[in-house]
């Protein structure tokens, strides 16, 4: 039962209601919406580089001149392992050239190979598939979207604790006036049996 007078003044909410919710709310669509406008751009990014990349990319079929050289460390427990090994090949056409190419290890002398090279024939890596692409497009937007959504959640967390700092500041001025006429104690200054209320 509330025994407060109608004139007395509720207390401030400490924001955990509608309005704290509704500023979560806001601020988890504005998270998503950055996530997903960054997917989009490194996605729309991701097409035009390997659009560019592909049109100078080539593949060729390259010949094994000598046996494949064990992996490096670093690949031997990767998902697709490689190996180094001596290979011939021609690009531009009618053009031979030669160098180290990488292989499935264990390669054999004289395996033919599809290699990537630029237009000047130097090994190359391939242009980024739609797979790559994807993966790269879905890390940005869910990196943009914990980002927003962590600084959007700490500054809430700071309104709330500077408002509720408030609240509690004018309740303890509240409680100071009330308290010694509620308990009876006398206030410093004032002589026994005098009410200023």
């Amino acid at each position: 039962m509330d025994h407060r007078k109608r004139s007395e003044p509720r207390p401030t909410p400490s924001g955990r209601g509608r309005g704290g919710r509704a500023a979560l709310i806001l601020v988890l669509t504005i998270s998503l919406i950055c996530g997903a406008v960054a997917a989009a751009s490194l996605w729309s990014a991701g097409a035009k580089a390997d659009r560019e990349l592909a049109a100078h990319r080539h593949q060729v079929q390259a010949t094994t001149t000598g046996p494949a050289k064990d992996p490096p460390v670093a690949t031997r427990y990767g998902s697709t392992p490689w190996a180094l090994a001596p290979a011939v090949w021609e690009q531009p056409e009618n053009v031979r050239r030669s160098g180290t190419i990488h292989v499935p290890p264990r390669t054999p002398q004289g395996r033919t190979v599809t290699i990537w090279v630029d237009d000047t024939g130097t090994p190359a890596r391939p242009p980024g598939s739609a797979a790559d692409r994807a993966l790269t497009s879905l890390s940005g937007g869910s990196v943009a979207t914990a980002s927003v959504g962590v600084i959007g959640a700490g500054v809430l967390v700071l309104v709330r604790r500077r408002t509720e700092a408030r609240r509690l500041g004018a309740l303890q001025q509240e409680w100071e006036q009330v308290e010694p006429v509620w308990s009876g104690r006398l206030r410093r200054g004032k002589a026994p049996g005098t009410d200023d209320d």
